[in-house]
């Protein structure tokens, strides 16, 4: 057996710093510890700040799911004084925070994932000059359409939010902008402009028809648009068999409304739904360069070891629920919505079962987004008042595009004692904890082939894109 061992990073085309150490035997990855070399600090930025700061610091975090950040603050925020934000503020909350979200899936799809294939490794294969064509950088026709598509589609932002992104439209009690009919009428015009490029570009086909495919076998059957593109080449890839994952499924639950969340919250395990135990999850910091102990965020401290000791290699910490790695995203956003298609995608599991997650994702909330704008009330009240106690503590529990997102605060003497962030990449690209399970992404990139010669696998570069990172939200 011939054993080699490669350092992969930094990686192109994904949000942040990324480094990944591969053990390869006999052409294939034996072993992955994924690395997130970028300490960026936030989270210690905010102690001693005063509470309502978060809102405007924690979206910083990140240019691509601020809006996400900002949801989560304010529900914590929120949580900490006892109190619900407004209805109707709580629902163009809940807009905005799903056009962010599905603005993110475009990208992602488009000027992250896609253009894997056009390059020349993939000569001669009777879709390349197809995905040439459409997703050359700079130069494809789907990213002109598809950015042309997202701008349209971030005016709602603008209209609603004032800017994007960083904007500061969602606070504890609602929202700071009630809109008026006027208002509505335009949104509804921008999104039937998007549901445009989706039924002619990126879908090829009725949004409700795609959304309301049943299993694999109809899947299978769709042909038409950038998502036939994209089917046609997993099958020529068999990406369906790469970067199987754990079949370990988390969802905090995605966009509020007053009778539950329209996508559910919970776990998906051994084959069943699960309710989601909050007080399960901890932090393992065993291979992270931080000091302190296992714990619960709400008791969680950011200390980083400056020593950066031998025993770790990554400044992410290993969120695990009950002692378990778990897969975030829009497939299990899906799976655990309960959705007949990403149910029969839990049994795959792979590169091709996640980018169809996203592109399940991104019809299901195209019809979520058009519901959402009929069901505000231009009369009602967009903005309760919200009084933060002195003392205190709450959770903000929300799903950005790329998974489960969780902020914790703590309030002493009228200001920020503990501030703790879990984000999505941080569930996804954690590394080994104390037990030496691998992380999600470790773990699916176990048996990866390595072709001679290759320094970074394309396979590698497959999986990894397919839980899309976003590694300047990870390390806080």
């Amino acid at each position: 057996m011939t054993e080699t061992q490669l350092l992969v990073g930094p990686f192109n085309r994904v949000e942040g710093d990324l480094e990944i150490r591969l053990d390869v035997a006999d052409g294939r990855v034996s072993a992955a510890y994924v690395n997130s070399p970028l300490f960026r600090g936030f989270e210690r930025m905010l102690l001693g700040k005063v509470p309502m700061d978060a809102l405007t610091i924690t979206p910083r975090i990140c240019g691509i799911c601020s809006i996400s950040q900002s949801a989560a603050a304010a529900r914590a925020l929120a949580d900490a004084a006892g109190q619900a934000p407004s209805v109707e503020g709580e629902k163009v909350a809940a807009l905005l925070h799903a056009v962010e979200n599905l603005a993110d899936h475009m990208t992602h799809f488009n000027l992250f994932f896609m253009p894997d294939f056009a390059r020349p490794a993939y000569e001669g294969q009777p879709w390349h000059d197809r995905a040439v064509a459409r997703f050359t950088a700079m130069k494809g026709s789907a990213l002109h359409g598809a950015t042309e598509a997202r701008a349209r589609l971030l005016h709602i932002v603008g209209l609603l939010g004032g800017k994007w992104p960083h904007t500061l439209a969602i606070q504890p009690g609602g929202v700071t902008r009630a809109p008026a009919m006027r208002d509505k009428l335009r949104i509804k015009a921008s999104l039937r402009a998007f549901r445009s490029y989706l039924e002619t570009e990126l879908l090829g086909g009725s949004v409700e028809a795609f959304a309301e495919l049943p299993d694999r076998a109809a899947l299978e059957a769709w042909t038409a648009g950038d998502a036939g593109l994209f089917l046609e080449i997993a099958r020529s890839l068999d990406l369906e068999e790469a970067g199987k994952g754990g079949e370990r499924y988390l969802s905090f639950g995605a966009y509020p409304k007053a009778n539950g969340p329209m996508f559910a919250a919970g776990v998906w395990a051994d084959g069943a739904a699960a309710p989601l135990d909050t007080s399960a999850i901890s932090e393992d910091l065993s291979h992270a360069w931080m000091l302190g102990e296992d714990s619960h965020p709400e008791k969680g401290q950011t200390l980083p070891d400056e020593t950066m000791r031998d025993d770790a290699y990554s400044w992410c910490k290993a969120p695990r629920l009950g002692g378990q790695s778990f897969e975030t995203g829009a497939l299990a956003r899906q799976i655990v919505d309960g959705h007949p298609l990403a149910l029969d995608l839990a049994k795959e599991a792979g590169v091709r079962a996640r980018i169809v997650g996203r592109l399940l994702e991104i019809a299901r909330t195209q019809i979520v987004l058009e519901q959402m704008i009929d069901d505000i009330d231009p009369k009602a009240s967009f903005m309760d008042r919200v009084e933060l106690p002195d003392t205190g503590q709450g959770a903000g529990l929300v799903e950005a595009a790329r998974g489960a997102l969780g902020h914790w605060i703590r309030i002493e003497d009228g200001r920020i004692a503990s501030y703790q962030i879990i984000a999505p990449t941080t569930w996804n690209f954690s590394p080994r904890d104390r037990m030496g399970v691998p992380g999600p992404v470790e773990a699916a990139l176990q048996g990866a082939p390595v072709r001679e010669g290759e320094d970074t696998p394309l396979s590698v570069q497959h999986i990894v894109r397919s839980f899309d990172p976003c590694m300047v939200c990870t390390v806080h």
